[in-house]
């Protein structure tokens, strides 16, 4: 099969498209013929060695796929070949088949193409969860998200109108503005043009936004961080700007507020069994057309390093996808 590989930390340039051996499937795990493979900020981290997690080299980055069965293991019960599922997985999805275990697997709507099934995964996963989960999100809150036209800010939008929040969608450029305003927000903030604090006070009456989920950090966090109601929630999910920011303790103490990290594959590890009712919400909701996942580009898999710095250089809008040619 061809994988791509990263054989030492370095660029999205570096990465090579190879012929591997095909993986086994032992007992309890899937083998799945990869037919697409999201594309994620992390993985921007992983390669270069800024991840939270290094895998041995040589390793194939790729935190989510969705495909086909090709083969079960001993033990495996609720799957059988040529099953279509999703899954998320620690790396190694950039390749044209993947052992993982079957506990990991979702079985994919039949509406949904491979190519949304691909891409699902991670940023669905890690709105629902940070929102659920983490800042416990309630209907009439008011929802401020940044990066909001991104990979994980546009599920954010999503997932937050969902739940029954109001949301505020803060982006950079009108177009990106204009994707998550088609996405369900109830306002849009282009923090290009626009004051993001004056915006935010004008929109809530000066009463800030209870739960803040920002994927960008550095200075939207900064500012962000005043944008926060009393008790408000500000949900750390990644720092896309490159600028890893602090929290000044005498704003939480004055505001009464928070600040609360949110790692979506620390709970695939720690608390698995959250999984299986979130996605089951999540597909109730695409099921009911309330999520709308937007792919805005795919590419082959030997094109893995230009879907990367799509990433990187924050040129891409909704969901990067690799989709496994022959």
């Amino acid at each position: 099969m061809r994988a791509i590989l990263c054989k030492e930390f370095g660029e999205p340039e570096t990465l090579t498209v190879e012929q591997v051996a095909d993986p086994v499937a032992a007992e309890g795990e899937l083998r799945i013929a990869v037919a697409a493979a999201g594309v994620n900020f992390a993985d921007t981290l992983m390669i270069s060695g800024g991840y939270q997690e290094s895998p041995e080299f040589p390793f194939s980055p790729g935190l989510e796929i969705a495909g086909t069965v090709l083969e079960c293991g001993a033990g495996v019960s609720g799957f059988a070949p040529g099953d279509r599922v999703m899954a998320g997985c620690p790396f190694g999805g950039y390749a044209e088949q993947l052992v993982i275990p079957a506990g990991d697997a979702y079985a994919i709507p039949d509406a949904m193409g491979f190519d949304v099934a691909g891409g699902f995964p991670v940023a669905y996963g890690t709105a629902y969860g940070a929102l659920e989960w983490r800042a416990r999100l309630q209907p009439g809150e008011t929802l401020l998200v940044l990066g909001a036209a991104g990979g994980v800010g546009l599920t954010a939008v999503e997932v937050g109108k969902a739940m029954g929040a109001m949301v505020i969608a803060a982006a950079g450029g009108p177009e990106k503005c204009a994707i998550a305003g088609d996405h369900g927000a109830d306002h849009v903030i282009d923090y290009r043009s626009e004051d993001l604090r004056g915006r935010v006070r004008e929109i809530t009456g000066a009463k800030g936004c209870h739960v803040i989920f920002d994927p960008v950090g550095g200075d939207v966090f900064d500012t962000a961080l005043r944008c926060l109601a009393w008790e408000g929630r500000l949900l750390v999910i990644g720092f896309a700007s490159g600028r890893i920011p602090s929290a000044p303790a005498n704003i939480l103490l004055v505001k009464n507020c928070g600040v609360l990290g949110f790692y979506w594959g620390a709970y695939r590890r720690r608390e698995p069994e959250r999984f299986r009712a979130a996605f089951d919400r999540l597909f109730a909701w695409y099921g009911e057309g309330r999520l709308d996942p937007l792919v805005s580009r795919t590419l082959p898999l030997e094109r893995a390093g230009e879907a990367l710095n799509l990433l990187r250089s924050r040129r891409s809008t909704g969901k990067v996808v690799l989709i496994m040619e022959p």
